[in-house]
């Protein structure tokens, strides 16, 4: 019999199996535009080498620059593409060998500023045959073929916008104008765009144009910016910056780029640090003579500052010591957002942005207009056109699953909702001994109104099946008596089933701490609300939170009965949920969080978890392995037959977080873990296993044809699976719509399974996937991914609240994570990880709903 590892090395992903064929028919758009291609195109790709070093933003004027000034001598009439960094593409090939040709060039950063000399050393690196997209459209196996060949129809299709707007990634974005302008915070504003991609799909090449949107720095004086971030309304002359203000000044400006007011050529610099002395105290060697930057603006420019006592822009390259009066600067247009948005432009954001379905595809077709693909002359270069049309696809409405409640009660889950009003939670849980605990002061947060409260929940949680005494223990107290309290509550020596706490709004610090002492420390399960909720008393409010409570502390809520009748669940089944969540841009080299959640009951409802912290590789590359699958897995699998008392027969593997160029390294080592994890309990067990990818960080949108085929918000229903046309010609994957719209545009997940040794048929997957996405215990709506996905989603989550409320959230501490010595890196995650992760009996609860 072959091992784990042998097994695991003969992997490729899972071929396409058929279409759905469950449910009703539905006629739908998505957002992909067919494309035609001439396969006897040759593309041709040469390395570019720019001397002195160009700065990033200039780079395409500079290579745009490049190919006028060279059009007939060495480009031969042709238009390249380049793609911003090193890589040029034409469809002629060049009199260029594989030793670099210097070519000089001149460039203006703007019609106000001097011309700077660049050399360019241009070489031949290969060629493209662009037929074999071909076999990626015949379904010849998409793994075999050049991803070179899609990078390059991705350049051409984005290199003619890319020299009329802004690019950000995969996208492109326009100024706004006039009345499109949207204010997101006091210095950002949000610009609209057009996300592209091209893709294989069974219809053949295509184009995914979605409407994109983000935060750019609005273009204003940096004085003007550093009055708003600090709420200054009148500055006076002689304002200083406290240093705990100049650090945040210098987080919010640095890589920023500025221009100059003072000089008539506005060059353009790029902000790395703020000086720690005002500009009347920093002083240089001026022909041999000492002056202070106030003296010699005042002399050379003959421009008095007026701020003297504010710190400098430190600009680029650092070495050169180059520093700038605040008050001089001005910050440049077309600069995006990347660090974290506040709560405000956050809310802004999504207010902006979440537009009717019919709203959002008229929005689509109107930037594909923008696009200008009919009259791109690059497109023609490469033989490549986009039709003018979104695509049709049909699509299936498979039928949702009845929920089970106690006393063999059901409802009919319609259109992702249903109604458990008059039902008894499945297994209701208990709470005997419980505390309210008062953050806010009494003077706001009556006794009376508490009181209230705790009779409503012990009204409607008895109407839920739930037995709870009242509160043994109420009391107000403040963040740092937390400790002490927890001690007078143990005096009493009975075991503590339920910490409901009533926290101010926005209470982030005091939520972090009630989470770390009760749970982290004492295995204590606890149950947090903000004051605005406690009255009026709200029925719909107290039902939510029992439904919280109850799957917390051991009940089940709910159960999918129709997944019982999938021939799947004949033999145990254990449900896998994982994730691995790493820190946003600017958090510099603080761990990823990994969390794998499976199921401990039968019908696959209750889920336990195992958490894991991962060091980047000191470059800030966060892997996209879960590094300790093997061990969490052992773990987990270990639990489900503590508690089912049979060891699963099958695994069902559902994995968030990663993107498709990751697939097949993610699969090669996570399966063999899970093997090796299964192998390690007992010689020969080796349950088949079905690995399954749940992205929703893609840009596919549907959109019904016949507006009576739509929800009421107007999106696909729930229940839409889309297996057709826009998938891959040769890879098992779907597109599942399982929620209702709310607001704005819905968007589907994506599946990819990539392993299936349980040979699952396509409705089967579809059926079992739409199931899970209904037993999610905070509410009675289907959420948008498998129930096991959300849960890890929620632990990485928790995860990442503990981490950044401990002692490693400073800079230094964070970056001292990381160490050249492997071992002492590793030490330092195991003093993380004792300081962060939950107790082991936590572990076995559903702690983060």
């Amino acid at each position: 019999m072959a091992s784990a590892y042998e097994r695991t090395q003969n992997l490729k992903p899972a071929p396409r199996k058929g279409v759905c064929q469950d449910g009703r028919e539905v006629q739908l758009y998505a957002n992909f535009y067919r494309m035609k291609f001439d396969s006897r195109v040759t593309a041709y790709h040469y390395d570019l080498d720019i001397e002195p070093t160009c700065p990033k933003f200039l780079r395409r004027k500079l290579i745009h620059e490049f190919a006028q000034k060279y059009k007939s001598t060495v480009f031969k009439n042709a238009l390249p593409v380049y793609d911003g960094n090193k890589n040029l593409y034409s469809s002629v090939e060049l009199p260029v060998g594989s030793d670099p040709t210097v070519l000089d060039v001149s460039l203006c950063e703007s019609e106000e500023s001097k011309s700077r000399d660049y050399k360019i050393k241009i070489k031949y690196a290969a060629h493209i045959d662009m037929s074999c997209l071909e076999q990626v459209l015949r379904g010849d196996g998409y793994g075999d073929v050049p991803q070179e060949t899609l990078l390059v129809a991705d350049i051409v299709i984005r290199y003619f916008p890319s020299l009329r707007f802004v690019v950000a990634g995969k996208s492109v974005y326009q100024p706004p104008q006039g009345r499109d302008k949207y204010q997101l915070g006091d210095s950002t504003e949000l610009w609209k765009g057009a996300y592209t991609s091209v893709r294989p799909t069974l219809w053949g090449l295509a184009m995914n144009i979605d409407e994109s949107h983000t935060a750019f720095y609005e273009a204003q004086p940096v004085l003007d910016f550093m009055t708003k971030t600090f709420k200054l309304n009148n500055l006076t002359n002689n304002y200083t910056l406290k240093d705990s203000d100049r650090m945040v000044l210098k987080k919010e400006l640095k890589y920023l780029k500025v221009t100059v007011r003072h000089q008539a050529h506005k060059r353009q610099y790029r902000v790395e640090d703020l000086t720690k002395l005002p500009a009347n105290r920093i002083h240089f060697d001026v022909n041999g003579k000492k002056t202070s930057i106030v003296d010699y603006f005042q002399s050379q420019y003959n421009y008095r500052i007026q701020f003297p006592n504010l710190p400098c822009l430190w600009v680029s390259p650092k070495a050169k010591n180059t520093f700038l009066p605040i008050e001089v600067c001005d910050i440049v247009e077309g600069q995006r957002c990347v660090r974290k948005l506040t709560d405000v432009e956050t809310r802004t954001m999504i207010r902006a942005t979440a537009k009717k379905p019919h709203i959002r595809k008229q929005g689509i077709d109107e930037q594909t207009k923008l696009m200008g693909f009919q009259r791109d002359p690059h497109l023609r270069q490469f033989g490549l056109s986009v039709d003018n049309n979104m695509v049709q696809v049909k699509g299936r409405v498979i039928q949702p699953p009845k929920m089970g409640y106690a006393n063999q009660q059901s409802v009919q889950a319609q259109g992702g909702v249903w109604d458990s009003r008059g039902k008894g939670f499945y297994n209701p849980a208990h709470i005997r001994n419980w505390a309210v605990l008062m953050f806010p002061p009494q003077n706001h947060c009556r006794t009376e109104d508490v009181k209230a409260f705790c009779d409503a929940l012990i009204k409607f949680g008895g109407q839920n099946g739930m037995k709870i005494n009242q509160p043994g223990f109420v009391k107000y107290l403040r963040e740092h008596d937390i400790e002490r309290v927890l001690q007078e509550m143990k005096r009493n020596g009975q075991p503590i089933d339920l910490v409901y706490c009533i926290l101010p709004r926005n209470s982030s610090v005091a939520y972090q701490r009630v989470k770390h002492v009760f749970e982290n420390q004492n295995a204590i399960s606890t149950q947090c609300m903000e004051m605005r909720n406690l009255k009026p008393v709200k029925p719909q409010t107290v039902g939510n939170i029992l439904q919280k409570i109850n799957a917390k502390i051991g009940g089940t809520n709910t159960i999918a009965v129709d997944l019982m009748s999938i021939p799947l669940f004949k033999k145990p089944v254990i449900i896998f949920g994982a994730d691995n969540a790493h820190p946003a841009q600017g958090e510099g080299n603080k761990p990823s969080v990994a969390a794998v959640v499976a199921s401990v009951d039968k019908f696959a409802c209750r889920y336990t978890t195992q958490t894991s912290l991962q060091a980047t590789d000191g470059k800030k590359t966060h892997s996209p392995i879960i590094e300790q699958m093997q061990e969490m897995v052992k773990k987990l699998l270990i639990k489900f037959y503590q508690t089912v008392k049979v060891k699963p027969q099958r695994i069902i593997f559902y994995r968030d977080g990663i993107s498709e160029g990751q697939f097949y390294h993610v699969m090669m080592y996570e399966v063999d873990a899970i093997r090796k994890a299964c192998a390690s309990l007992e010689q020969g067990y080796q349950p088949p296993i079905t690995f399954i990818v749940a992205q929703k960080r893609h840009h596919t949108r549907l959109f019904v044809q016949n507006p009576r085929d739509g929800d009421r918000s107007g999106n696909v229903p729930a229940g839409t699976v889309v297996d057709t046309g826009i998938v891959s010609p040769v890879e098992f994957d779907f597109y599942l719509n399982s929620h209702q719209g709310i607001q704005g545009t819905n968007k589907p997940a994506k599946y990819h399974v990539l392993l299936d040794e349980n040979q699952m048929p396509v409705d089967m997957v579809t059926k079992l996937t739409y199931g899970l996405c209904h037993v999610y215990a905070r509410c009675t709506r289907s959420v948008s991914v498998p129930a096991p996905t959300y849960y890890a989603r929620l632990a990485t989550d928790r995860g990442r609240t503990h981490l950044n409320s401990s002692k490693w959230d400073s800079s230094d501490g964070a970056s001292s994570i990381v160490s050249s010595d492997r071992e002492e890196t590793q030490r330092n995650l195991a003093e993380i990880i004792k300081d962060i992760s939950p107790h082991e009996a936590t572990k076995n609860k559903m702690y983060w709903i």
